[in-house]
């Protein structure tokens, strides 16, 4: 191994995720679904394949539910959705999972995450980014992340009204009702007009802290979105993160949940291309974005898949010069701090 920024898991720890993966998601799309009449389709958008649920509402609108993407795990889950009406509790697995070495999340960020997911924020499109994504990913590829895992803050994304990023799902939820049914002391942070803002924290309690993000607009003011009671502050380049998302599952000793999370070789690159973005306050969040770009793109040289990291680094370069010169800066300082990673087979155009 070219690096020690992760440690591997144990086929038993990696088995016991997809386990508990599959548990959550089966778990999760009974209870969702249940008593609906519809059917499963498939809608492929920019190449990129994704399910979904459509089903009449009690208005007799058609709505739709997000799935996930269309790979083998979504594909069987729906083969076998009919079958599938045994809530098996998720807590036996969890539990076991952790134990083998897979990374847990804090049980008070876990409460958050999780009841966005009950009251539909991730079938509605949301998508979970930041440190807590970060360990969702190592533990889809099978790994521990030694660096850049610490955090207080929960962050949150969503398309919001960019159309060419949104992931296919037509449903109205109540995301501040979500955060307030959990009686944690949330507040939304107003903005100058009185209209609840985009952060939500607890004046009491520095780790309950939660952002919700969209990509850049030409106002640079919060969009609200009435069909998630949210709004959502823009940021540049955060479209990047939101193309072709996966799926991955957070681990809590008390469950897990399916979460929607951005592909992670466009968040390594993310990382780098906000890296300089941030203020000189800052510089601890902007070191932590290039131990996580590192981390990832470790994984992906010593797993023999430095072309995935490629395509997606190609992608950002070519969209202009201000993303090219970005990307540039966040590359200079990622091999002052990991030299080993100058491998042109990583950066080659």
């Amino acid at each position: 191994m070219a690096t020690e920024r992760y440690i591997e898991l144990s086929l038993a720890a990696q088995t016991a995720y997809a386990e508990l993966f599959d548990q959550a998601r089966a778990f999760e799309m009974t209870n969702a679904l249940s008593g609906l009449v519809g059917s499963f389709q498939k809608l492929t958008r920019k190449k990129q394949g994704y399910w979904y649920f459509a089903y009449r509402d009690l208005d007799q609108q058609v709505r739709m539910v997000y799935v996930g993407p269309d790979d083998d795990r979504v594909r069987a889950l729906v083969q076998r959705f009919e079958q599938v009406r045994d809530k098996k509790p998720l807590v036996p697995a969890s539990q076991a999972a952790i134990a083998l070495g897979c990374a847990l999340t804090v049980p008070k960020h876990f409460r958050m995450i999780k009841r966005l997911s009950e009251y539909g924020f991730y079938r509605a499109g949301g998508v979970l980014i930041g440190t807590h994504a970060f360990l969702a990913m190592g533990n889809l590829l099978g790994v521990r992340w030694r660096d850049g895992a610490a955090t207080l803050d929960v962050d949150f994304a969503h398309a919001g009204r960019n159309v060419s990023v949104a992931l296919p799902a037509d449903m109205r939820i109540d995301v501040h009702a979500a955060l307030e049914s959990l009686e944690m002391g949330l507040l939304p942070i107003s903005q100058f007009n009185g209209k609840a803002g985009a952060q939500y924290r607890n004046p009491e309690d520095q780790e309950l802290r939660l952002d919700f993000l969209t990509s850049a607009t030409r106002s640079g003011k919060p969009v609200q979105m009435a069909n998630l009671n949210l709004a959502l502050q823009p940021l540049k380049f955060m479209e990047y993160s939101l193309q072709n998302t996966t799926q991955s599952c957070v681990i809590s000793r008390n469950g897990a949940c399916v979460v929607n999370v951005p592909a992670p070789e466009r968040y390594a690159v993310h990382k780098l291309i906000v890296y300089g973005e941030r203020p000189a306050a800052e510089r601890t969040k902007s070191l932590k974005d290039i131990l996580q770009a590192a981390s990832l793109i470790s994984y992906f040289l010593d797993h023999g898949e430095s072309a995935v990291f490629n395509a997606a680094w190609q992608d950002a370069i070519s969209r202009g010069k201000g993303w090219q010169s970005r990307a540039m800066e966040g590359k200079t300082a990622l091999l002052k701090l990991a030299p080993e990673l100058a491998v042109s087979e990583l950066w080659q155009s």
